[in-house]
């Protein structure tokens, strides 16, 4: 059973999901761009009923009452924050961490920063940071489909583009592979006033944080062939950012929503990193 939360930090009130009991293992689920917990529905039931207290929260500038105005609060450096915070206040002294799209990207930065509290990193459809920006500098195909990266950190415009037609762009960018419920949802928190700006600030603030190093937890990265964001190259080169024990797990004919699209799949992968990896 799901239920809805709140988790109150220094930087503001989280709106989250959970499930499962309190006294379960810890695990931290970060959603990515253009969501909302709302996306590890699927996960956060198996992992629920399986022993787990799992817990979704709308990340910064996804919750309302933690959406600052500046594009500097969403550095990475703040990002990693918030994962500490929340930790914090669910009394987390260790967990582990599974994160997707800009969630990955921050579960990475947080396993590299906090190895002593983060039990096991697994990233869905975002390789190292390090290796996907060197991807991106280097290799022609994820330099072309990362091209739309551009488009989103342009101040207002970007809102106008995605929010036209009744939010034509904005709905497009799911490729029709989210379920239809979610989608709406999405839209709907999408359209309310500040929301969007407040998402698209985290790309906006790419260049504003430090780098990441390299992660000791045992680490499991989950990309899917059909991913339209994200190459192979980035995904091949992480293995060298990693120094703990490390598993690359390939989805055949999946886009880049795998916890929404190949939830079963993903589950599956997930359970077993978690009882792989139980100190």
């Amino acid at each position: 059973m799901i239920e809805k939360t709140r988790i109150a930090t220094p930087a503001g009130t989280f709106d989250a999901l959970a499930s499962g009991e309190e006294d379960g293992r810890e695990v931290l689920l970060l959603h990515g761009f253009p969501q909302s917990s709302l996306e590890w529905e699927q996960q956060l039931r198996v992992l629920g009923g399986g022993g787990c207290r799992a817990v979704a929260p709308d990340q910064r500038g996804y919750s309302p009452e933690v959406r600052p105005e500046h594009v500097s609060d969403y550095r990475m450096e703040e990002l990693v924050g918030d994962v500490a915070a929340i930790a914090d206040e669910l009394g987390w002294q260790r967990f582990d961490l599974v994160g997707h799209d800009w969630g990955a990207a921050v579960a990475w930065a947080a396993a590299a920063a906090m190895p002593e509290r983060v039990r096991t990193l697994t990233a869905v459809s975002v390789p190292h940071p390090a290796a996907f920006e060197h991807a991106r500098a280097t290799d022609e195909d994820q330099h072309e489909r990362s091209r739309y990266i551009q488009t989103f950190r342009a101040a207002g415009s970007a809102e106008k583009t995605l929010l036209a037609d009744n939010a034509d762009k904005l709905r497009r960018i799911y490729d029709w592979k989210v379920p239809q419920d979610h989608v709406e949802h999405y839209l709907d928190r999408f359209t309310q006033p500040g929301a969007l700006t407040a998402a698209l600030n985290w790309y906006r603030a790419m260049d504003l944080g430090g780098k990441v190093g390299p992660v000791e937890a045992p680490t499991l990265l989950v990309w899917s062939t059909e991913d339209n964001a994200v190459g192979s190259a980035g995904v091949m080169a992480t293995e060298k950012h990693v120094t703990g024990p490390y598993r690359l797990e390939i989805i055949e004919d999946v886009s880049h929503w795998i916890p929404e699209e190949a939830p079963e799949q993903l589950c599956r992968v997930l359970i077993e990193h978690l009882l792989a990896h139980r100190s």
